[in-house]
């Protein structure tokens, strides 16, 4: 069973200073955003004298320690501490009490410090799997919790940075953009939060089994042999068995990690399942998993562009993909997705830098830079297609190895681009 974050749990708190700190003490929260502390988890059992020595140098003002869970100080009061996930939005969606819409600009630099954080995260729960230690749920759900939060307010800007990946960061990066894909598609479909809560861990956790595959294969350039491919294909069943060692784990959790190779058609593994056969959130998974892996720059090949990749997946319906959930992940990324180079009626290239809800999805706002005519750079400007009066519209989707054009992504992303 997975946690119930619409459950208070009273707990005895005390705050104290940084300086007051000592081993044994459980951590609850520390007294600064959980970006800006050296920790990728917001509590934790205080066991190591290095993590305590990292805390003190912060300087921080405040700690809340669960004296509870750890050593206790002199005194202590009891805290009721509300759950982590708020109640339902009226849209079914998930939501957080103190989750304010933040500007474009504010939202693309909170959601780079997110996602590196989220890398972090992931790179070492999964390295600690990888060396025989077993997955701590509480964490996991730490991250989905963070990862939905900038999802469910900042729309498509997670989303698209989280396709910007290098080859050394790809398996965790992708364990962060399809937990964050999962809950905007479960969102998208109207799913309680529970629900919601339950796709994204499912989607961070869906590719753990990876760390029981040699990296040397993982990142092979070349094509890989039959053995190479057999063992690629078993770690759906390797991440079966890892998840299950972790005692209460959700089972769509479990369900997905094992079944988000299958196919419709029945051509996928490691059973072959077909139809309805296959879970809703497995069906979920494989429509999330696919479309990051093929929009992600990978040593074997370039990442494909968003758009284009959306069409060529519309080909895989009733096959491969499930018809129906597929309509409903283009709706929410949209028919352009962020990053998206686009022709417009002016003979002008752009990108699409996001997108209203309530707007056509034809109709992207979009940041003009390149003139065909004059086949050079311009100074780049923003237009929202679908504001009122406005004549100009897209014609095409474009490539931009065909313009010759470098770092198109710094458009819409900035520096998250170049990183």
């Amino acid at each position: 069973m997975c946690r119930d974050p619409n459950v208070w749990r009273t707990v005895v708190l005390k705050k104290i200073t940084s300086s007051e700190l000592v081993l044994g003490m459980y951590v609850e929260r520390l007294g600064r955003s959980w970006l800006d502390t050296p920790f990728w988890t917001r509590s934790f059992l205080l066991e190591s004298p290095a993590d305590l020595e990292r805390i003190r140098a912060a300087r921080l003002s405040e700690v809340w320690i669960d004296v509870a869970r750890g050593r206790a100080p002199a005194v202590a009061v009891p805290v009721t501490v509300p759950p982590v996930v708020a109640a339902p939005a009226a849209d079914g969606g998930l939501v957080r009490s103190a989750a304010p819409p933040m500007s474009r600009d504010d939202e693309l630099a909170h959601a780079r410090r997110l996602i590196e954080r989220s890398r972090q995260a992931v790179q070492t729960m999964f390295d600690e799997v990888r060396m025989g230690k077993a997955l701590s749920a509480a964490q996991a759900y730490e991250l989905v919790d963070d990862i939905a939060a900038s999802v469910l307010r900042g729309g498509n800007v997670l989303l698209g940075l989280a396709r910007l990946k290098t080859a050394d960061n790809y398996t965790y990066m992708h364990s962060v953009a399809v937990c964050a894909l999962m809950t905007a598609l479960a969102r998208e479909l109207g799913l309680v939060p529970e629900q919601v809560r339950s796709a994204g861990l499912a989607g961070l956790l869906h590719d753990i089994g990876k760390m029981a595959v040699p990296s040397a294969i993982l990142n092979k350039p070349g094509s890989l042999s039959e053995a190479e491919f057999s063992s690629v294909r078993a770690h759906p069943a390797a991440g079966h068995r890892m998840l299950q060692e972790v005692g209460e784990i959700d089972p769509v959790a479990l369900d997905v990690c094992l079944h988000h190779h299958e196919k419709l058609d029945g051509s996928g593994y490691p059973n072959g399942l077909c139809g309805e056969e296959i879970s809703l959130f497995a069906r979920m998974g494989a429509i999330c998993d696919v479309y990051d892996a093929i929009t992600s720059n990978r040593p074997y090949k370039q990442g494909w562009c968003p758009a284009d990749s959306l069409r060529r997946m519309a080909g895989w319906r009733g096959g491969h993909l499930d018809a129906q959930l597929f309509a409903a992940f283009v709706k929410c990324l949209g028919i352009y997705p962020l990053g998206t180079l686009v022709r417009l009626q002016s003979e002008r290239l752009a990108v699409v830098v996001g997108q209203t809800p309530g707007k056509p999805l034809t109709a992207p706002t979009v940041r003009v830079f390149f003139s065909i005519r004059a086949g050079t750079c311009i100074a780049p400007a923003v237009i929202d297609l679908a504001a009122p009066g406005c004549q100009e519209r897209i014609v095409s989707t474009e490539s931009a190895s065909q313009w010759r054009l470098q770092d198109v992504d710094r458009y819409w992303a900035g520096e998250a681009a170049m990183a």
